[in-house]
């Protein structure tokens, strides 16, 4: 029972503490006069800015490496595409010049067909009657015309022989080229596998040479490291005291300003020697500077009397075409007015024809006589 009273007094201290904690935080917040007038959490909201600051500056870093990347995928399909237009020109190239000199149009065998020469080294359709040219479709020699049917066969019987027999030596030719070829080959093989045993033999016995010659050298190597490891101790002791010397004598520590000029012109210089500029490059500067801002000036002012001249111009043109809508409408106005004169005078003149009209209808129309006299008078009003 007393480790149960224990264990919720230690309970209850903890919740009342937690509730001092909650307490006293609030009253932070509540004192704290830029919470309070804010009324919001600020260190949330520079947490938030902060975040979002690093996921921007992730994204534009993202996205610099896939426009990096698309720059050099387009580089080299750019390289990928020349270097196949150059393949496909050499090869354009290569097949013209073959035609050009192995394919002329005058080795080919329908080249009769389409000679520009042709008509001229042609012979008339038909000499004689027993002229071969004349075929059945030339319409040289009909049915019962034939007269050289047997030596046409025997013609074409020797020539359909002498045809076998090419083909015949043709495929001789290829089986002896073909048998040739495979001796070669075989020769070739036979002697290659020869050398290649012999080349074997020479690399062994020069292995075992070289080897021999190794032990050799490395024992005499190591001799003469020894003694380069004294010398160079000896020569690196004797270079740090010149180099201890030369920097104490050198451009550096004594800040010689020729020493700071960069090796790629007059014009550059290291960074890490350079001492600062002269007076003679500051004035240069504060020269080429103050030449800027005069020629700014001039370039501003010229501006300035161009856009005045452009304005001037524009209010002429303006006031030109004010002043032309204004005589147009004058001239208008000045026609309306003659055209109404006009119609006026005429209206006037058929009014007058209409009145003699109606007063010689008056005179001639007897009893209807008081009638044409109101029909006048309401014509005339």
């Amino acid at each position: 029972m007393s480790g149960l009273g224990v264990q919720r007094d230690l309970q209850e201290a903890a919740a009342l503490e937690r509730r001092r904690q909650r307490e006293l935080e609030r009253q932070g917040r509540i004192f704290n006069a830029r919470v309070r007038t804010i009324g919001i959490d600020k260190d949330a909201l520079d947490a938030q800015v902060k975040d979002r600051k690093i996921q921007e500056a992730t994204e534009k870093a993202r996205n610099e490496e896939l426009a990096n990347e698309m720059k050099q995928n387009d580089k080299m399909m750019c390289m990928l595409e020349e270097r196949q237009k150059y393949s496909i020109r050499n090869i354009n190239k290569a097949v013209s010049d073959f035609q050009k000199n192995f394919q002329k149009p005058e080795t080919r065998r329908e080249f009769d067909l389409s000679d520009p020469q042709g008509l001229k080294k042609d012979r008339p359709a038909r000499l004689s009657d027993n002229d071969p040219r004349c075929t059945v479709s030339g319409l040289q020699k009909f049915m019962g015309e034939d007269l050289n049917y047997a030596q046409r066969m025997k013609f074409q019987k020797e020539q359909l022989r002498e045809w076998s027999l090419q083909q015949q030596r043709d495929c001789k030719n290829a089986l002896a080229d073909e048998k040739f070829l495979d001796d070669l080959h075989d020769k070739n093989r036979i002697e290659l596998d020869r050398k290649t045993m012999e080349q074997q033999q020479i690399e062994q016995e020069t292995r075992r040479a070289v080897c021999a010659a190794t032990k050799d050298f490395n024992r005499s190597q190591a001799a003469e490291l020894a003694e380069r490891k004294k010398l160079d101790k000896h020569q690196k002791m004797k270079d740090d005291m010149d180099e201890i010397s030369s920097l104490l004598q050198g451009d550096l520590l004594s800040e010689n300003p020729e020493q700071a000029i960069s090796s790629f012109g007059t014009h550059r210089v290291i960074t890490d020697r350079w001492k600062g500029m002269n007076q003679d490059q500051l004035m240069a500067i504060r020269s080429f500077q103050q030449q800027q801002v005069l020629e700014k000036l001039r370039l501003k002012e010229e501006e300035r009397q161009r856009d005045a001249e452009w304005d001037r111009q524009s209010m002429q043109a303006a006031r030109a075409q004010l002043i032309l809508e204004r005589h147009q409408e004058r001239q208008n106005r000045e026609r309306r007015q003659a055209l109404d004169s006009i119609n006026a005078q005429l209206s006037q003149e058929q009014k007058s024809k209409d009145m003699k009209l109606l007063s010689l209808v008056c005179q001639y129309m007897g009893p209807d006589k008081d009638r044409a006299k109101e029909q006048k008078e309401a014509y005339s009003s």
